[in-house]
């Protein structure tokens, strides 16, 4: 009985032994993984959209590096990139992936069936194919929409509006990405039905924004409207210069514009989308189904106006514009 009693006893040492080791190995409790494919070059802007985002989701609760895990990549102006962006997130089983525009959606879309995608930023996602429809998404992806296809006539009117008489308007657009052709298609049908004539300028890069605006003088432009392409975000500021120096007025559907020099902007608040999105992540990681969440649209719609600017290029704002505006700048 000797040796049962030393078999217990050695056992007994070798369990609590173990003990230490076994509490050591156990798994740490899984916390969600994110994924976000960003437009433009890190660090981005300090208060733009992915710090919206990031602030959003700390309110939710979602804490990077505690709670949450953040894999965030950047397009770095070049759509063809996105594809490997969105299977780079794909072979890290991310739990979820956002992104900021049209053409990321629908690389993400191409790359997972399964993975949950959620819309920061979208154009027309039924006619781009991203949902079946707003109300009941279908599949994996549902989000936020900006309603560009619709905002294409108002702005058009707007700066009808503000220069009497317009008949020739240029339009600017980023060359590489879907989303802004299918924005010109729109200002086209929105022109032809105002008797306006468009110049279409394609542009690759802040290098090429110069001669876009000089072909646009060529071209005996009136008045210029800037797509809203997420190449245009960061150079506002260029962009308004160049404007001036062309004495062309304009017209952008990118946010802060006009607080940046241009004459004008109307359109969705990109930044309230983007903290919109966070709330999706919280939905969809608690258990509920992108298939089942609605497509949000945008319920407030902002016109920013530039009366320095105006003044420079001496335009007199008609009364009833500096009535509708949000925001007058003077």
């Amino acid at each position: 009985m000797w040796y049962s009693a030393v078999g217990y006893i050695v056992m007994l040492i070798l369990s609590l032994l173990a003990a230490p080791l076994a509490a050591h190995a156990q798994p740490v409790g899984k916390i969600p993984r994110i994924g976000v494919i960003r437009p433009g070059v890190p660090p981005g802007e300090p208060g733009r959209g992915s710090e919206r985002f990031l602030q959003a989701l700390r309110e939710l609760g979602y804490i990077e590096g505690q709670t949450s895990a953040l894999e965030v990549r950047w397009d770095e102006h070049h759509p063809e990139r996105l594809p490997d962006l969105a299977a780079d997130l794909v072979r890290l089983h991310v739990d979820i992936i956002v992104v900021g525009t049209t053409a990321a959606a629908l690389a993400a879309k191409h790359a997972t069936s399964t993975i949950p995608i959620i819309m920061a930023v979208s154009a027309d996602p039924v006619g781009d194919g991203l949902v079946a429809s707003l109300a009941r998404p279908g599949g994996n992806i549902t989000g936020l929409s900006i309603m560009v296809p619709e905002l294409a006539g108002k702005r058009l009117d707007l700066l009808r509006e503000a220069v009497p008489g317009l008949s020739r308007v240029a339009v600017l657009l980023d060359a590489g990405l879907p989303d802004c052709h299918a924005q010109r298609q729109e200002h086209e049908a929105a022109a032809r039905g105002l008797g306006v004539q468009l110049l279409s300028l394609e542009v690759r890069g802040p290098d090429e924004f110069a001669g876009a605006f000089q072909a646009a003088i060529q071209g005996q432009a009136q008045a210029l409207i800037l797509m809203e392409c997420p190449l245009f975000v960061p150079h506002r500021a260029r962009l308004a210069e160049l404007a001036l120096a062309s004495r062309l007025p304009t017209m952008a559907g990118v946010v802060g514009y006009a607080k940046a020099g241009g004459l004008m902007n109307y359109g969705a608040n990109i930044l309230e989308s983007w903290r919109r999105a966070a709330t999706y992540v919280d939905k969809i990681l608690k258990g509920a189904k992108p298939a089942d969440l609605p497509v949000e649209q945008p319920t407030k719609f902002e016109l920013v106006l530039n009366l320095k600017t105006a003044k420079a290029l001496g335009i007199t704002i008609p009364p009833h514009l500096l009535v509708l505006a949000d925001e007058v700048l003077q």
